[in-house]
């Protein structure tokens, strides 16, 4: 036998014995910290998947299917104008402000579809961190003064990282380039007018905004009438989809009613559940999709395939950052003292520790701000505070997973860093003028 060969083998059983050898089953904290990364996962599979990850999915898959690359490379490629290209990544995850994880799938779609590195990294940092509700939310929670250095900070970075990335990788973009326009020389014209595909996605992106629509802080008023009213206008969308998928996908009509038949009973059967009747139509889409030809079979083979590679990475780190941090109000293996303890005042170690922090920490949409309200309550200074904010909801375990396999470790690696170390930038800046 040789060793040279085995010794990796052999070490690598001999570490998974010691781990299990010394497992701390038992231990009140280690017991907890398992229970925590189920209860997380299991809110997390109750209240994400399928409201938010499933459409994004569709819509990823939409735009690997419908978007050219001609398309694509004209506002958002490497060597698209900059004044053009940044700004409209930005407004983008604007418009849909969505949640660090929700955005993964569209960030995939347009990077596959030949978005340059900087223009993606800027969308794939703005959707999460330009979210409109949570900055109001902040400033009326958090004050006003910390309320603005969000948005600014957000806006900025979306930006500046964006470019920073675009200037790290230029002469692998540069040859990124010259391979996509190379493979889109012979490109055929898109046969379906440019209104009928911005329609198709508005519609797509409609059912993912108005079903994960948010509760007002207070009763009453025109956001309180959208909120009582989301899932009607989350219905009506979906008829308007349904007819799309007839009229200009030349999907089979009888497939799409047959898809649509057990929703409306079960909406009527449920009206307190709506999950139910939202899963049916998603279940009755993915199997007349999958079964029908040409673009509509398409859509959802790709699709499938951003399911395939993001959802299980998603579900193991959102295991291991319970497991480690557990929920809002609740501990894991990480006791929450040494969190508070660490980002009282406006050091650097108290501003770095809160960026990297939030950077791995799970934020689900608006949770953020009640979670650094009650830090903030036990000492935490508002340089951390704001370094947190600018942090966390862009990242988190999970997404970095995700990430990595979509453009690599390296680029990675230097994206989350960049994430981290203008969050603490900024958070100290903050601290030194509060």
């Amino acid at each position: 036998m040789d060793w040279k060969t085995e010794w990796k083998p052999l070490a690598a059983l001999a570490a998974f014995f010691l781990a299990l050898y010394y497992l701390p089953v038992g231990s009140m904290r280690f017991d907890n910290a398992v229970m925590e990364a189920f209860h997380l996962a299991k809110w997390y599979a109750r209240e994400h998947v399928m409201l938010c990850l499933v459409p994004a999915f569709f819509i990823a898959g939409a735009i690997s299917v419908f978007v050219s690359q001609a398309s694509v490379m004209r506002y958002l490629g490497a060597a698209a104008n900059p004044w053009l290209s940044y700004p409209v990544a930005s407004v983008s995850g604007t418009i849909l402000a969505v949640c660090s994880c929700t955005v993964l799938p569209l960030f995939g779609g347009i990077y596959m579809r030949g978005a340059g590195l900087g223009p993606a990294t800027a969308f794939l940092y703005a959707g999460p961190a330009i979210n409109v509700l949570a900055i109001i939310l902040t400033a009326r929670v958090l004050g006003f003064e910390i309320g603005i250095a969000r948005a600014v900070g957000a806006v900025g970075f979306s930006i500046v990282i964006g470019l920073l990335m675009r200037l790290i990788y230029r002469s692998e973009e540069k040859e990124k380039v010259s391979a996509v326009v190379a493979g889109t020389e012979g490109d055929e014209k898109e046969d379906r007018p440019l209104w009928q595909t911005s329609a198709y996605f508005a519609v797509l992106v409609g059912i993912l905004v108005f079903a994960n629509w948010g509760r007002p802080l207070e009763p009453g008023g025109f956001w309180g009438a959208v909120y009582d009213s989301r899932w009607v206008i989350t219905g009506g969308l979906s008829l308007t989809l349904a007819v799309i998928l007839v009229l200009w996908l030349r999907m089979r009509w009888d497939r799409v009613v047959l898809a649509a038949c057990p929703v409306i009973p079960l909406a009527a059967i449920f009206p307190s559940s709506p999950m139910i009747p939202f899963s049916a139509a998603v279940v009755g889409l993915s199997a007349a999709a999958s079964t029908s030809e040409g673009e509509a079979g398409e859509w959802f083979a790709a699709t499938w395939s951003f399911a395939k590679q993001i959802t299980p990475l998603l579900l193991i780190g959102v295991l291991i950052s319970g497991a480690l941090l557990g929920r809002p109000g609740n501990e894991g293996l990480i006791p929450s003292r040494w969190v508070s303890a660490a980002v009282g005042g406006n050091s650097l170690f108290a501003n770095f520790f809160a960026s990297l922090a939030g950077a791995f920490m799970y934020f689900a949409t608006l949770t953020e701000v009640p979670i650094l309200q009650g830090l903030m309550g036990s000492g935490m200074g508002k340089g951390p505070a704001l370094a947190l904010l600018l942090a966390g909801p862009a990242l988190s375990l999970p997404s970095m997973l995700v990430i990595r396999s979509i453009m690599g470790t390296k680029k990675t690696v230097v994206y989350v860093s960049l994430v981290v170390c203008m969050s603490t930038a900024a958070g100290i800046i903050f601290g030194s003028l509060s």
